[in-house]
């Protein structure tokens, strides 16, 4: 690009994008629509939380559009990894659930933007500068919700996961430990059964827990549930 004058004008370098997404009919059609974005080039996409680190590894991207519930690893701890290991990659969470549960682990873990998933093109290509300028990408509706989560009284800050836990797998245990079956939970996450199951056999395996009285105790224990209260008769 010139000026009047003739002079040479660099062009910036569009930001290199990779996509994570575990459906594959959403996860082509974010590609497909990133595509079509001025200053976006898609290097890369990936159907899980592993796939986005190996990504990662092998493409450094300026940005990863990261999902959050996913199989094997979820969003957060693959963002948590991310961020670790490449500082240089910025995370944007893209996603359906707006709410507390997903919202907050993907920020602790080091997430610098946050969009759902009916976003328009503009959103995200402003989430994309942002982040690579510095700045932190949040959708309107994601930062009310942030305020008024920093304006609310009393709030305990959450402790890390225990033993290595993932999110998800956190929060599998706390579900069993109020009493739900592996089917409850799975239409509690919005996952399948067998997803479920993946996750409890990890979560076993990291802690040592045999069934689900134990993964009971070991809720408690951990402080990851409270106790309920005695009710005077």
């Amino acid at each position: 690009m010139t000026t009047e004058g003739g002079a040479k004008v660099p062009v910036p370098a569009p930001a290199r994008v990779v996509v994570v997404d575990d459906q594959t009919v959403v996860r082509e059609g974010i590609v497909m629509l990133l595509g079509l974005l001025p200053g976006i080039e898609v290097v890369g996409s990936g159907g899980d939380g592993e796939e986005a680190v190996r990504l990662v590894a092998e493409l450094s991207p300026d940005v990863v559009l990261m999902d959050l519930r996913m199989p094997r690893v979820d969003g957060a701890e693959a963002t948590r990894r991310i961020r670790a290991e490449y500082p240089g990659t910025q995370v944007v969470v893209l996603t359906t659930f707006a709410d507390d549960e997903s919202l907050f682990p993907a920020l602790r873990a080091g997430a610098r933007g946050y969009l759902t998933k009916d976003a328009g093109g503009d959103e995200i290509v402003r989430a994309v500068q942002d982040v690579l300028s510095g700045d932190a990408g949040l959708s309107p509706q994601i930062q009310r919700r942030l305020l008024e989560r920093l304006s609310e009284p009393d709030q305990p800050v959450p402790a890390e996961p225990p033993d290595g836990l993932t999110t998800r797998e956190t929060e599998v245990l706390v579900l069993i430990a109020e009493g739900m079956n592996n089917q409850e939970i799975a239409r509690e996450m919005h996952v399948s059964p067998a997803t479920v199951k993946t996750h409890i056999n990890n979560l076993f395996a990291k802690t040592g827990i045999k069934d689900r009285a134990q993964a009971v105790r070991y809720a408690y224990r951990r402080g990851l549930v409270k106790p309920p209260r005695a009710t005077s008769s």
